[in-house]
């Protein structure tokens, strides 16, 4: 009995070696929860690219957008456990979501295990130009001076944007007024247009605006200084210690999958994060490379889901 017990966890793990070995032996999907053309699509393409170079096999990304990303987000997670679908994950639909969707068809520790820490795009706090305020602490100070007076924009209720803001906010002791807009593109124009004071938007989407004059940046939201732009301060280093918040990708895998795939998953993903021309890629969307494995990205999944659930308690952020 004991010696069939032994033959029997033998084979099992030389079927597990065998199917590691020889993965992957198909195409492999990677589901993007949103359009095409955003960071987790080009996340998705810049590595799937790479990997399938690697393992000479294709990877389609197939994009499932929808509801803030639960909807693509919930199909991986009921996906066959066999490495063959992945998920482009973000902060959004990974720590955000989970506390702004009072019911959700997915758990993100217990329906995914993690692969890899791929990137993490900074926040840039934004003013129109005309704004008395060259830096945090000029901003600070007139709207204490002008409680209720000033007003900020931002994606939409629950938008990291939203939340980034309400960080700064409160930690500032500031009155100022929230005004959502649908996206990022008319919150941007909103504060171009001097209808809105104050925006904190994604680097690549208002870097091209500040580099033109049409909007000035004070500060950044991520906790060391950015490639993009490093002469601007953190919110870190203007005197705001808590207010780190970055807009972060993560490769993860339906619950289940075999341990041997997804540890060569994650040694072939930070492999490819090492090339120049990856980083290069990251770096012209605006994005910092921030590679890491399965236990490092499960431990940061558990932190900034903490850090969120307080974040949205706090903001009163609703789904519209």
């Amino acid at each position: 009995m004991y010696k069939s017990i032994l033959v029997g966890a033998a084979l099992i793990a030389h079927a597990s070696l065998v199917c590691a070995q020889t993965y992957p032996a198909r195409p492999v999907r990677i589901i993007v929860p949103f359009s095409p053309g955003g960071a987790s699509d080009t996340a998705a393409r810049i590595v799937g690219g790479k990997l399938a170079e690697r393992w000479r096999q294709q990877i389609v990304v197939e994009n499932r957008p929808g509801a803030g990303g639960t909807i693509g987000t919930e199909l991986a997670a009921k996906a066959q456990p066999d490495g063959y679908s992945l998920l482009m994950g973000s902060s959004t639909e990974l720590a955000v979501n989970p506390h702004l969707y009072p019911k959700l068809a997915y758990d993100t520790i217990r329906d995914f295990a993690p692969v890899a820490l791929i990137a993490s795009t900074p926040l840039m706090v934004v003013v129109h130009p005309s704004l008395a305020a060259k830096t945090v602490k000029d901003f600070v100070a007139l709207a204490k001076a002008r409680p209720g007076e000033l007003n900020y924009a931002s994606s939409g209720n629950g938008a990291t944007t939203h939340l980034a803001a309400e960080m700064f906010k409160r930690a500032a002791g500031l009155e100022i007024v929230h005004v959502p807009y649908n996206g990022s593109a008319p919150a941007i124009v909103g504060v171009m247009g001097a209808q809105s004071q104050m925006s904190v938007q994604a680097v690549p989407a208002v870097l091209a605006q500040v580099r033109a004059g049409k909007l000035r940046a004070l500060a950044v939201t991520s906790a060391k200084r950015v490639t993009a732009a490093p002469e601007l301060m953190t919110l870190v280093e203007a005197g705001y210690p808590g207010v780190e918040i970055v807009i972060w990708n993560a490769l993860v895998a339906p619950a289940g999958v075999p341990k041997d795939i997804t540890a060569k998953l994650s040694a072939n993903i930070l492999e490819v994060l090492k090339q120049p021309e990856v980083g290069e890629a990251f770096a012209k969307q605006g994005a910092e490379m921030t590679p890491g494995g399965p236990a490092q990205l499960g431990a940061y999944l558990k932190a900034e889901l903490g850090k969120f659930a307080r974040v949205v308690k706090e903001s009163g952020a609703r789904v519209d």
